[in-house]
């Protein structure tokens, strides 16, 4: 079996969030809607970046970006910015959903989002699934409570530095159980 290419955590860190940013920059220069249009373009060009940096895209990026797609045209279409604002809320009760049905059928989906950048114990990975399907349904309710009582660019700037920090500080927080459940990388 050919080893699939990894991406360095930095560009995969700029992949993910440098779209999101942009949305921020965008949303300050031109307003919401030319921030949209940015963010659709943006989330497209990383995807394409990265199938040229590794020679394929997770499925994780892809069904974020179809998202991101299908609401910001939405947005654009209607000129009604209630559909890239309810995206969040979407995209992280949709990821927190398919966590909890595969814990429920017995199989820990998170280990798929993370690509095979780790390698946990079973009970590591159902550890580490259940947290995330509760933090992911957490970060819909926020994205819910805050879309719904700041104004627009409050929201924006919240979505930027608020959602990408309380989630590098989740993720952080759970060193102990890749620590604690670590398990040998299968031999290719």
């Amino acid at each position: 079996m050919p080893k699939i290419a990894k991406l360095n955590p930095l560009a995969k860190l700029g992949l993910d969030f440098g779209p999101l940013v942009l949305f921020f920059f965008a949303n300050s220069y031109g307003g919401i809607f030319f921030a949209t249009a940015a963010f659709m373009l943006a989330i497209v060009a990383a995807l394409a970046v990265q199938y040229i940096l590794v020679r394929r895209v997770p499925l994780v990026p892809v069904v974020t970006a179809a998202i991101v797609l299908v609401f910001g045209a939405l947005t654009l279409w209607l000129q009604n910015e209630t559909f890239i604002k309810v995206k969040p809320t979407i995209i992280y009760s949709m990821f927190a959903g398919i966590l909890f049905i595969g814990l429920l059928t017995g199989r820990p989906l998170f280990e798929l989002v993370l690509d095979g950048a780790f390698h946990l114990t079973e009970e590591g990975w159902k550890k580490l699934t259940w947290r995330w399907a509760f933090f992911f349904l957490a970060l819909a309710i926020l994205n819910e409570i805050v879309w719904r009582s700041v104004s627009t660019d409050a929201w924006v700037a919240f979505k930027t530095f608020g959602f990408i920090p309380i989630t590098v500080i989740f993720a952080l927080a759970q060193t102990p159980i890749f620590v604690r459940y670590a398990a040998k990388a299968p031999k290719s």
